[in-house]
């Protein structure tokens, strides 16, 4: 029992320690006072007057709702540590350093009663070895010493039971101290139930800013989705895209077949991406232009032409392919013919499903994509005859 007293103590001291060292807030405060000094406080401080500066954009409300969500994290977390540290870090405080010390106390006098016990019964033994000389006064001696040795093993004695009872109140008491590791995973599990509670109510309401919101990236981006935000027919980079072309471009020699510069295409698709009507200085670069538009095609996470795309892609179809043909009738001067602009332009209408980089897997299926989007071009009034439904683009 002695040395669990140890080992148990020894456990106490470092759980609180630990269990202290895991608290963000300031040990010994209310719950109040504990919120207000919290580092996730701060940072809800922090957003929610970043979303008051940035009034109604989509990043100001993203802001406030995640504000008002880790302020209420907080919150919980406050709530959840006091708790902690008044069930059980407080209780394992005093396990180690009151009531066990106590009975290590008692222990340690136990055994300087005995000690006094030893010296108070050797000196009456000496004494009453002593006694067959004629030593006056050693009898009276005698007598007293024996009072002192019966008194000292009577503290012995009680000394004795109350260091067993302790000893066993210690063993009673194992279920209660057991309780305490018990209490502590249940607050947690309570405190995590009421913090994803809060996450779950606060992340529909995230997404639901973020989908409504129509300028979103048009790269990467599905074409029923982008078509489906931002309420259009045409995707706006195919669109943006073919009036600069149809402006400046129809007599461009090399067009989708000759690369324009990284840092113009990066630019004029970072553009695109956020919606802009400032387009003016890239009618000078129809390159760029025409790169931009190939870019988006080969970037749609599914080919155009596919089935799936069906309603959606015969809407842009009928819009891309009559330009494309209205470009193949200036080839003698562009010298983009319908065979030229399907060779360039085809792997990023029409892919087959398989990993690689642009170049390989174009080199894969060139010849069956040319076989289809080359009397596409050709044919572009027997595929899509009538006109182009109100959109500036083709007489």
């Amino acid at each position: 029992i002695e040395r669990r007293l140890d080992t148990v103590r020894s456990m106490c001291h470092h759980s609180h320690k630990r269990l202290l060292a895991c608290f963000q807030g300031q040990h010994g405060t209310d719950a109040e006072r504990r919120h207000k000094k919290l580092p996730l406080t701060a940072l809800a401080q922090n957003l929610q007057e970043a979303s008051a500066q940035l009034e109604e954009s989509l990043l100001g409300k993203m802001l406030e709702t995640c504000g008002d969500a880790e302020n209420q994290l907080a919150l919980e977390l406050s709530q959840h540590e006091v708790f902690v540290e008044k069930e059980i870090v407080d209780p394992l405080y005093g396990i180690a350093e009151v009531e066990i010390p106590n009975i290590q106390k008692q222990r340690k006098q136990l055994a300087r009663l005995v000690l006094d016990w030893d010296s108070v019964r050797a000196r009456w033994n000496q004494a009453h070895k002593s006694s067959g000389t004629n030593f006056q006064g050693l009898p009276s001696k005698i007598d007293t010493l024996k009072e002192e040795m019966d008194e000292a093993g009577n503290k012995v004695e009680q000394c004795k039971d109350q260091l067993a009872a302790d000893m066993y109140n210690f063993m009673a008491k194992e279920g209660e101290y057991g309780r305490f590791f018990v209490t502590l995973l249940e607050a947690q599990a309570d405190y995590h139930r009421k913090a994803l509670a809060v996450l779950e109510k606060a992340l529909p309401e995230m997404r639901a800013h973020q989908d409504k919101w129509a300028e979103k990236p048009a790269f990467g981006t599905p074409l029923e989705e982008h078509l489906k935000r931002s309420g259009r027919e045409i995707a706006l980079p195919i669109e943006a895209c073919v009036m600069l072309l149809l402006e400046t471009g129809m007599k461009e020699e090399g067009l989708f077949r000759i690369g324009a510069g990284a840092s113009k295409l990066k630019k004029l698709k970072a553009a695109l991406d956020c919606s802009t009507s400032h387009l003016d200085e890239f009618y000078s670069d129809p390159h760029a232009v025409a790169g931009a538009l190939k870019s988006y095609l080969w970037e749609l996470p599914e080919p155009l032409m596919t089935f799936n795309l069906y309603e959606e892609w015969t809407q842009v179809a009928r819009y891309l392919i009559k330009f494309l043909a209205k470009l193949a009738q200036t080839s003698d001067v562009n010298k983009m013919t319908p065979s030229n602009i399907a060779i360039v332009l085809g792997p990023n209408l029409l892919w087959a499903k398989q990993e690689g980089t642009l170049a390989e897997i174009a080199a894969a299926t060139s010849v069956h994509v040319v076989a289809v989007i080359e009397p596409i071009i050709q044919h572009a009034d027997w595929f899509f005859p009538g006109g182009n439904h109100g959109y500036r683009l083709i007489d």
